[in-house]
């Protein structure tokens, strides 16, 4: 046991497996309530790897801006310089490819059970206010992802020296991407609440 929790592609392995053994009970348990292949499971299977990447993005938006940008002016100068040099890059790794599989997937599973496009109309085309909600939530994702891959992580890569700047352009890109970072904490609370106050009654 302790080789497999030492080792995290063990880990998320064994963890799958845990999932496959889960499924396989579950089926043989309520042969009636779970779904084997058909519609519904692609869907259920959707959902759940819509949510595993929004816990990916979100952890560690929530990592940067609860624990990592209040903790480093307290960190002694000397040692600063190890987070831009093997922190940083790793968890940026995680939290873009996180929020792109998290919009991927969204937008499967949106497609998968036929609101994609009531969704991003907001459910006005249906007045269903389940739509209206996941569509809010679609359409701060989608803003979120953008800040990500288009604001944040360009700027980001001048603070790592990815991208040729100078001190000034590292700092003033430090600050951006930093600043679109609170955007995205903040917009993160409202998207939350959308995404799991799903409801079926019509508005209209």
């Amino acid at each position: 046991m302790a080789k497999i929790l030492q080792d995290l592609k063990l880990t998320v392995i064994v963890g799958l497996v845990l999932v496959v053994v889960l499924i396989i009970v579950l089926w043989g348990w309520y042969p009636g309530a779970y779904p084997k292949f058909d519609h519904r499971w692609w869907s259920h299977i959707f959902r759940w790897l819509h949510v595993a990447g929004g816990i990916m993005w979100i952890g560690h938006l929530y990592y940067f801006n609860f624990t990592q940008t209040p903790t480093v002016p307290k960190i002694p100068a000397e040692l600063r310089p190890a987070i831009p040099r093997f922190i940083l890059p790793e968890a940026l790794f995680w939290f873009r490819w996180g929020a792109m599989w998290t919009i991927i997937t969204g937008l499967i599973l949106a497609w998968l059970n036929g609101y994609l496009g009531d969704a991003i109309l907001i459910g006005l085309t249906s007045g269903q206010a389940a739509h209206t909600s996941i569509g809010i939530g679609m359409w701060l994702g989608a803003i979120m992802w953008f800040n990500v891959w288009f604001i944040i992580w360009p700027n980001q890569k001048k603070v790592l020296g990815l991208t040729p700047a100078d001190d000034a352009a590292k700092a003033a890109a430090g600050r951006q991407a930093g600043m679109f970072s609170r955007v995205n904490t903040l917009l993160s609370l409202p998207l939350l609440y959308a995404m799991t106050s799903i409801t079926t009654p019509k508005l209209f």
